[in-house]
């Protein structure tokens, strides 16, 4: 038995939508995807990627897990790195993080959240590194919005430091590793003006 009708019906209108406007669309999509594109961000559903830069699919690959995370032990998302970049040779790789991010704002909090400690303990990490700056903030939620931006700064860097990105770099791929984050409040993106194109680069980032 079909379950969940409404998000059926939902989809037979935006296929028919989509046949509308372009009838061809979805036999392109068959044939190939040529993305230049890959999105690394937060799970969290109010963050949708394609939506955010107004593009189809087709034109974004994405991966996303609880607060943008890179981590070189986690094979899932190693594994979309190097496809995008060995396979699909995208050239911009976009780490994007949210303000308000429910899983930053947990990593700051004392409390047990059960599994996800795990993860978030990479969180925590940044967290004790830049705690002088971080405590320097009166006000909590901007405090977390600043950890919010330092996530996505970590998380460019273990992007360039990982052998997938270094091994392109070397062999004259042209790849671009972007730091943005999203305002929820508003819908609007914001450059962090940190970006790595090369090896050079990123021997000159703060540590």
């Amino acid at each position: 038995m079909r379950t969940l009708p409404q998000l059926f019906e939902n989809n037979r209108q935006w296929s028919a939508r989509i046949n509308l406007s372009d009838p061809g669309f979805f036999q392109r999509l068959v044939r190939q995807q040529t993305p230049d594109f890959l999105w690394i961000g937060c799970s969290d559903s109010r963050v949708p990627a394609n939506q955010i830069v107004g593009l189809l699919p087709g034109e974004l690959f994405v991966h996303r897990n609880v607060a943008n995370l890179v981590i070189h032990s986690d094979m899932n998302c190693l594994s979309v790195i190097q496809y995008a970049v060995d396979v699909l040779k995208i050239r911009h790789i976009i780490v994007c993080g949210h303000y308000g991010c429910g899983g930053i704002r947990a990593a700051m909090e004392s409390r047990p959240h059960g599994l996800i400690d795990n993860w978030l303990g990479h969180i925590r990490d940044i967290y004790h590194k830049r705690q002088d700056e971080l405590m320097s903030i009166a006000d909590q939620e901007l405090r977390i919005n600043r950890l919010c931006e330092l996530n996505v700064e970590e998380q460019v860097k273990n992007v360039a430091n990982t052998s997938i990105v270094q091994d392109a770099w070397r062999k004259g791929q042209t790849l671009i590793v972007h730091g943005w984050i999203y305002g929820i409040s508003d819908g609007l993106l914001k450059d962090l003006g940190f970006s790595v194109s090369s090896a050079y680069d990123l021997k000159g980032l703060k540590k």
